[in-house]
């Protein structure tokens, strides 16, 4: 059983790893930030307190978050086993997670931190485009749209997501740094965190990243 966390910061390229290690382990990535965002797209009060937050470079409070975590980890599809991209992000939520687990007789078996400088992340991010009718993701400078501005499957408009403007990027850097880096000392105490160079080319960091996962503790 593969129980598995993300760790990295925003753009790092935890969720294109996640996504690889889901089919490859036949097991669901589960993504805050996916959740979030079906929130926010429903428009309950919930969700739009979280666009704010959002919008604003902040983090969505523990509370809120774990409990949509819990609700998800509860689901027949997670019987084998999770990857967790984005989630927990703080000291608070890892500490709540546990307790989740430990309920359901359940224990993370490995963390993985994929490390990006800041400089590069600020790149990645604000280049990305993302199609306002079908939800396909450019980037300006590593996967450009055939015709500027305008999506290849269906010809709709690309955007800028606002949580990717290079401000707003800052800004969430700077938020984890402050909240989230600190769990790498608290996964590493535990004797669970794997450190992976994320600048290494996709499958060579995914190649790495397995490697991480299957070696013994």
């Amino acid at each position: 059983m593969l129980n598995l966390i993300l760790l990295g910061a925003p753009g790092a390229g935890k969720g294109t790893q996640a996504d690889l290690l889901s089919r490859e382990y036949s097991v669901p990535k589960i993504s805050t930030g996916d959740i979030l965002r079906r929130e926010m797209a429903e428009n309950t009060p919930l969700g739009c307190s979280i666009r704010n937050k959002i919008n604003a470079g902040q983090l969505v409070s523990d509370e809120d978050v774990t409990k949509l975590v819990e609700l998800r980890l509860s689901r027949p599809d997670c019987g084998n086993g999770f990857i967790l991209d984005g989630f927990p992000r703080t000291i608070a939520q890892a500490e709540a997670l546990e307790e989740i687990l430990k309920a359901a007789g359940r224990e993370i078996t490995k963390v993985i931190e994929i490390v990006v400088p800041d400089d590069v992340i600020v790149s990645r991010m604000s280049g990305r485009r993302v199609c306002s009718e079908c939800g396909a993701t450019y980037h300006d400078k590593y996967n450009a749209p055939d015709t500027e501005g305008k999506c290849d499957r269906c010809g709709g408009p690309l955007r800028i997501r606002e949580d990717d403007r290079a401000d707003i990027v800052s800004e969430r850097l700077r938020v984890y740094h402050e909240q989230t880096a600190p769990l790498s000392a608290y996964y590493s105490r535990k004797g669970l965190l794997c450190r992976i160079d994320g600048m290494e080319e996709l499958q060579d960091t995914y190649a790495n990243v397995k490697a991480a996962i299957e070696a013994k503790k």
